[in-house]
Protein backbone atom coordinates (compact mmCIF):
# COMPACT_ATOMS: atom_id res chain seq x y z
CA UNK A 1 0.00 0.00 0.00
CA UNK A 2 1.43 3.68 -1.05
CA UNK A 3 0.30 6.27 1.07
CA UNK A 4 0.21 9.93 -0.31
CA UNK A 5 0.20 12.98 1.61
CA UNK A 6 -3.30 14.32 2.39
CA UNK A 7 -3.53 10.59 4.16
CA UNK A 8 -4.71 8.98 0.93
CA UNK A 9 -3.70 5.42 0.63
CA UNK A 10 -3.44 3.84 -2.62
CA UNK A 11 -4.09 -0.34 -2.31
CA UNK A 12 -2.66 -2.53 -4.73
CA UNK A 13 -3.42 -6.20 -5.28
CA UNK A 14 0.10 -7.70 -4.45
CA UNK A 15 -0.83 -11.20 -6.12
CA UNK A 16 -1.45 -9.19 -9.48
CA UNK A 17 0.99 -9.69 -12.09
CA UNK A 18 2.66 -6.07 -13.26
CA UNK A 19 1.71 -5.15 -16.36
CA UNK A 20 5.21 -3.66 -17.47
CA UNK A 21 6.53 -6.95 -17.00
CA UNK A 22 4.54 -10.29 -17.15
CA UNK A 23 7.73 -12.35 -16.50
CA UNK A 24 8.27 -10.74 -12.86
CA UNK A 25 7.27 -12.99 -10.10
CA UNK A 26 5.87 -12.35 -6.49
CA UNK A 27 4.42 -13.99 -3.62
CA UNK A 28 2.77 -16.90 -4.06
CA UNK A 29 4.02 -17.10 -8.01
CA UNK A 30 7.73 -17.58 -6.78
CA UNK A 31 7.26 -21.78 -6.78
CA UNK A 32 10.94 -22.50 -7.18
CA UNK A 33 12.62 -25.29 -4.66
CA UNK A 34 14.87 -22.53 -2.98
CA UNK A 35 15.72 -18.64 -3.32
CA UNK A 36 17.99 -16.30 -2.27
CA UNK A 37 16.61 -13.32 -0.47
CA UNK A 38 17.71 -9.90 0.02
CA UNK A 39 15.51 -7.93 2.85
CA UNK A 40 13.99 -4.61 2.19
CA UNK A 41 17.22 -2.90 3.66
CA UNK A 42 19.60 -4.52 1.35
CA UNK A 43 20.90 -7.39 3.92
CA UNK A 44 21.18 -10.66 2.43
CA UNK A 45 18.94 -13.16 4.57
CA UNK A 46 20.91 -16.16 2.75
CA UNK A 47 19.09 -19.26 1.01
CA UNK A 48 15.57 -20.42 1.84
CA UNK A 49 12.86 -21.95 0.57
CA UNK A 50 10.08 -19.33 -0.88
CA UNK A 51 7.12 -19.93 2.25
CA UNK A 52 9.62 -19.12 4.93
CA UNK A 53 10.44 -15.89 2.66
CA UNK A 54 6.99 -15.12 2.29
CA UNK A 55 6.83 -15.03 5.97
CA UNK A 56 8.97 -12.81 6.62
CA UNK A 57 7.98 -10.60 4.03
CA UNK A 58 4.29 -10.57 5.49
CA UNK A 59 5.71 -10.02 8.95
CA UNK A 60 6.49 -6.70 7.40
CA UNK A 61 3.51 -6.17 5.40
CA UNK A 62 5.47 -6.04 2.45
CA UNK A 63 6.08 -8.45 -0.80
CA UNK A 64 8.55 -11.32 -2.05
CA UNK A 65 9.64 -10.16 -5.24
CA UNK A 66 11.78 -12.03 -7.62
CA UNK A 67 14.40 -9.41 -9.17
CA UNK A 68 17.15 -11.92 -10.50
CA UNK A 69 15.14 -15.66 -12.07
CA UNK A 70 18.14 -17.04 -13.96
CA UNK A 71 20.32 -16.45 -11.05
CA UNK A 72 21.47 -20.05 -9.20
CA UNK A 73 19.31 -19.83 -7.04
CA UNK A 74 16.96 -17.57 -8.46
CA UNK A 75 17.16 -13.82 -6.18
CA UNK A 76 14.06 -12.60 -4.56
CA UNK A 77 13.67 -8.72 -2.21
CA UNK A 78 11.62 -8.01 0.15
CA UNK A 79 9.64 -4.76 -0.81
CA UNK A 80 6.64 -2.63 -1.49
CA UNK A 81 5.85 -4.05 -4.43
CA UNK A 82 3.03 -1.21 -5.18
CA UNK A 83 5.62 1.02 -4.73
CA UNK A 84 8.10 -0.51 -6.79
CA UNK A 85 5.41 -0.25 -9.77
CA UNK A 86 4.33 3.17 -9.00
CA UNK A 87 8.42 4.36 -9.54
CA UNK A 88 9.11 2.47 -11.97
CA UNK A 89 6.27 3.80 -14.25
CA UNK A 90 7.44 7.32 -13.00
CA UNK A 91 10.81 6.68 -14.18
CA UNK A 92 9.64 5.74 -17.74
CA UNK A 93 7.31 8.45 -17.79
CA UNK A 94 10.35 10.44 -17.44
CA UNK A 95 12.84 8.98 -19.89
CA UNK A 96 9.90 9.26 -22.33
CA UNK A 97 9.75 13.08 -21.86
CA UNK A 98 13.38 13.24 -22.50
CA UNK A 99 13.35 11.33 -25.67
CA UNK A 100 14.16 13.00 -28.94
CA UNK A 101 11.45 12.60 -31.47
CA UNK A 102 13.33 12.86 -34.95
CA UNK A 103 11.28 14.85 -37.23
CA UNK A 104 11.33 15.39 -40.69
CA UNK A 105 11.47 19.27 -41.99
CA UNK A 106 10.84 19.87 -45.97
CA UNK A 107 12.46 22.82 -47.56
CA UNK A 108 11.32 23.83 -51.09
CA UNK A 109 13.25 24.62 -53.79
CA UNK A 110 12.12 26.12 -57.46
CA UNK A 111 15.00 25.21 -60.11
CA UNK A 112 15.38 28.93 -60.27
CA UNK A 113 16.00 29.94 -57.19
CA UNK A 114 18.16 32.86 -56.83
CA UNK A 115 21.47 33.27 -54.93
CA UNK A 116 19.47 34.67 -51.77
CA UNK A 117 16.66 32.36 -51.31
CA UNK A 118 19.29 29.40 -51.68
CA UNK A 119 21.54 30.61 -48.96
CA UNK A 120 18.56 31.55 -46.94
CA UNK A 121 17.23 27.92 -47.35
CA UNK A 122 20.16 26.34 -46.75
CA UNK A 123 20.70 27.97 -43.34
CA UNK A 124 17.35 26.64 -42.11
CA UNK A 125 18.22 23.15 -43.09
CA UNK A 126 21.62 23.66 -41.29
CA UNK A 127 19.61 24.37 -38.54
CA UNK A 128 17.10 21.91 -38.32
CA UNK A 129 20.41 19.41 -38.77
CA UNK A 130 22.04 20.93 -35.62
CA UNK A 131 18.43 20.72 -33.81
CA UNK A 132 18.82 16.47 -34.63
CA UNK A 133 16.24 16.78 -37.41
CA UNK A 134 15.92 15.01 -40.72
CA UNK A 135 15.28 17.38 -43.90
CA UNK A 136 13.54 16.70 -47.23
CA UNK A 137 15.41 18.97 -49.60
CA UNK A 138 13.01 19.31 -52.84
CA UNK A 139 12.80 20.69 -56.05
CA UNK A 140 9.69 21.34 -57.54
CA UNK A 141 9.00 21.70 -61.94
CA UNK A 142 6.23 23.14 -63.78
CA UNK A 143 5.32 22.73 -67.13
CA UNK A 144 8.48 23.71 -69.33
CA UNK A 145 11.43 23.07 -66.26
CA UNK A 146 10.16 19.33 -66.47
CA UNK A 147 12.80 19.07 -69.82
CA UNK A 148 15.39 19.78 -67.32
CA UNK A 149 15.65 17.60 -63.86
CA UNK A 150 19.41 18.10 -64.52
CA UNK A 151 18.74 21.78 -63.12
CA UNK A 152 17.13 20.26 -60.04
CA UNK A 153 19.72 17.54 -59.68
CA UNK A 154 22.85 20.24 -59.52
CA UNK A 155 21.36 22.10 -57.00
CA UNK A 156 20.77 19.47 -54.71
CA UNK A 157 24.23 18.42 -55.39
CA UNK A 158 25.37 21.99 -54.50
CA UNK A 159 23.20 21.48 -51.17
CA UNK A 160 25.05 18.28 -50.06
CA UNK A 161 28.12 19.57 -50.53
CA UNK A 162 27.61 22.96 -49.15
CA UNK A 163 26.34 21.42 -46.00
CA UNK A 164 29.17 18.42 -45.94
CA UNK A 165 30.27 19.51 -42.13
CA UNK A 166 27.31 18.98 -40.65
CA UNK A 167 25.00 16.71 -42.61
CA UNK A 168 24.87 13.92 -45.22
CA UNK A 169 22.64 12.38 -48.12
CA UNK A 170 20.33 9.56 -46.39
CA UNK A 171 18.99 8.91 -50.05
CA UNK A 172 20.81 10.39 -53.18
CA UNK A 173 18.49 12.99 -55.02
CA UNK A 174 15.88 11.18 -57.46
CA UNK A 175 12.94 11.86 -59.74
CA UNK A 176 9.08 11.96 -58.10
CA UNK A 177 6.82 12.72 -60.16
CA UNK A 178 7.17 16.40 -60.87
CA UNK A 179 9.22 16.48 -57.59
CA UNK A 180 13.11 15.52 -57.21
CA UNK A 181 14.28 15.44 -53.28
CA UNK A 182 17.11 14.22 -51.15
CA UNK A 183 16.84 13.83 -47.61
CA UNK A 184 20.00 15.04 -45.50
CA UNK A 185 20.51 13.78 -41.80
CA UNK A 186 23.18 15.24 -39.31
CA UNK A 187 26.52 13.32 -40.27
CA UNK A 188 27.69 10.87 -37.47
CA UNK A 189 29.61 12.63 -34.59
CA UNK A 190 27.83 16.10 -34.72
CA UNK A 191 25.90 17.54 -31.61
CA UNK A 192 23.20 17.92 -31.82
CA UNK A 193 21.71 21.79 -30.35
CA UNK A 194 18.95 22.07 -28.19
CA UNK A 195 15.84 22.88 -29.50
CA UNK A 196 14.11 26.40 -28.69
CA UNK A 197 11.15 26.43 -27.07
CA UNK A 198 8.55 27.45 -30.08
CA UNK A 199 8.06 25.58 -32.75
CA UNK A 200 9.91 26.79 -36.11
CA UNK A 201 8.28 26.43 -39.22
CA UNK A 202 8.68 22.66 -40.54
CA UNK A 203 8.36 24.13 -44.30
CA UNK A 204 9.51 27.02 -46.43
CA UNK A 205 8.35 27.75 -49.79
CA UNK A 206 9.54 30.24 -52.62
CA UNK A 207 7.02 32.82 -53.18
Amino acid sequence: MLERPGGLAIAFDRNRPSRRDDRLRINERIRVREIRVIDDDGQQLGIMPPPQALAIARQKALDLVEISPTAVPPVCRIMDYGKYQYQEQKRAREAKRHQHVVEVKEIKFRPKVDEHDYQFKKNHIQRFIEEGDKVKATIFFRGREMAHPDIGHKILMRLIGDLAEVAMPETQPRMEGNQMHTILTARKGAKAAPKPAQARPAEVETK
